[in-house]
């Protein structure tokens, strides 16, 4: 596959970085134990006592990500029945670091991605009861995203880009038929609703083998819910997504037309995340896990 290096980072993000806009900007907080905890492609993670977390921006193309949860999380928070990162302190541009950042609290439990013990079936019903309280009409002005959200007719372009370089790896022809199939689904009816926008188990927490908590919103925005309801090829096996699509639904179940643009959602993604994993082999191989599953379901 033609893996793609993690994007460098555009600032250096340390540390004494960290310890100095606190200092400037939330002093009560600079006597607190820091450390670094890892940095993904968007942001650069620390933990700031025992319970709270900063999380700053390590790209200039990441830095309106952390704005759109500073802006929109308040708000959808309290109607979620999972802790999500709400900002606990906005951040500033200071200390020559240019752009927002958060504290926020810390949760614990483990990336789903590499959790080693999780009960599937409860984690479908929490996450289908999360994505039913989080999928509500959203306002006009609701951040808009051109990748996410948007008629799976407009991720053609990108799927075969990103075919080309995972050739090897899949049956590009049953790709396409799936894909067809999907396409073939009429567009969203309804009004946009809101979504997570980048939902996969990488930003899915597990504690004990339950779903703790849902992080990273900063690709929040409104429109086909199908887009958030691709998880269920990436995190649950054949069983439990039947379970999922039940937890799931609002008020009128979620229809077969839905659930094959959120499978063609899942093969998009799945294909996206084999061809540009930035070099992590955990999301390198939930892609391919995705594919195979989207491919083989019988739906």
């Amino acid at each position: 596959m033609a893996i793609e290096p993690k994007p460098p980072a555009d600032v250096a993000i340390d540390v004494p970085l960290v310890r100095a806009l606190l200092r400037e900007q939330h002093p009560d907080l600079e006597d607190l134990a820091l450390r670094g905890i890892g940095e993904g492609w968007d942001n650069t993670l620390f933990r700031l006592g025992d319970g709270l977390a900063v999380r700053i921006p390590r790209r200039a193309a990441s830095a309106a990500l952390i704005e759109h949860e500073q802006r929109w999380l308040p708000a959808l928070a309290p109607r979620l029945p999972l802790p999500v990162p709400v900002p606990q302190r906005i951040g500033r541009p200071g200390c020559g670091f240019p752009w927002s950042w958060s504290i926020t609290a810390w949760f614990d439990g483990a990336s789903a991605l590499v959790a080693p013990e999780q009960d599937t079936a409860i984690i479908a019903v929490a996450l289908g009861r999360f994505l039913r309280a989080l999928h509500q009409p959203a306002p006009a002005d609701a951040p808009r995203n051109p990748w996410r959200g948007v008629p799976l007719a407009d991720r053609t372009a990108t799927l075969l880009e990103n075919l080309r370089n995972v050739d090897a790896f899949v049956d590009r022809g049953s790709v396409l038929a799936v894909w067809e199939r999907a396409l073939a689904a009429p567009r969203w009816p309804g009004p946009p609703l809101w979504i997570h926008g980048d939902l996969h188990p990488g930003n899915l927490l597990v504690h004990r083998g339950c779903l703790s908590a849902v992080i990273d919103f900063g690709d929040l925005t409104a429109g086909d819910p199908a887009t958030d309801l691709s998880v269920a090829w990436m995190q649950l096996p054949p069983p439990d997504r039947a379970t999922f699509r039940v937890s799931a639904r609002g008020p009128l179940p979620i229809d077969d037309d839905t659930w094959a643009r959120a499978r063609g959602w899942a093969l998009a993604l799945g294909i996206a995340y084999m061809a540009r994993s930035r070099g992590e082999a955990a999301m390198g191989a939930l892609g391919l896990a995705t594919v195979e599953a989207a491919l083989s379901d019988i739906a």
